[in-house]
């Protein structure tokens, strides 16, 4: 039985396939995020039987926001702090730190908030909350936006941006309309 050495024929072969398919790869990552858009969004919408003035009332006011939020719920020992406008949290890796400010609100219709991310790493993103009333009901709009820089690009070639935060999204209106349905 012959041992395949990195002097044989063959074996050079193999390790230089091997070299070629990874760089290709690599190469190939990085081609499709540069190709990728230089800023996200994510967006979800839901219905709530409650009137406006009733959910911005849980949206515009952080200390309300134990009772819906998602990332409250993935770290109860979160610790939390409290301003006139501001609201920032230190807490697990699920929720990491950070810090949101309300940088405009019209009640009852709208709450916009800076939100910068610490850890476990530095983002800078727009969420915007949009309230209309539907009937006896609110149409609840949540968004957020932000720049893509290019590390975060290649992140995302291998994880949806959209999915990811979406389902929070999604879990966060779900709470919220529990709590306005109240």
């Amino acid at each position: 039985m012959k041992r395949l050495s990195l002097a044989d024929s063959n074996g050079e072969k193999v390790i230089k396939f091997i070299v070629i398919a990874i760089v290709l790869a690599v190469a190939a990552a990085l081609i499709l995020a540069a190709i990728r858009p230089d800023t996200f969004k994510v967006q979800r919408e839901a219905t709530i039987q409650a009137p406006p003035e009733k959910v911005y009332a849980l949206i515009s006011d952080f200390k309300a926001w134990p009772a819906w939020s998602p990332w409250e719920k993935k770290d109860p020992q979160m610790k939390r702090t409290f301003g006139d406008k501001t609201y920032a949290w230190q807490g697990n890796k699920e929720v990491g730190e950070g810090r949101m400010e309300i940088v405009e609100a019209v009640p009852p219709a709208r709450v916009k908030l800076k939100l910068d991310f610490i850890k476990p790493f530095e983002a800078h993103n727009v969420v915007d909350f949009t309230l209309q009333p539907k009937d006896k009901a609110t149409q609840v709009t949540w968004a957020m936006q932000g720049d893509t820089p290019f590390l975060f690009k290649i992140v995302h070639v291998f994880m949806d941006m959209d999915k990811m935060v979406g389902k929070d999204f999604e879990a966060g209106l779900a709470n919220l309309k529990a709590a306005a349905e109240k």
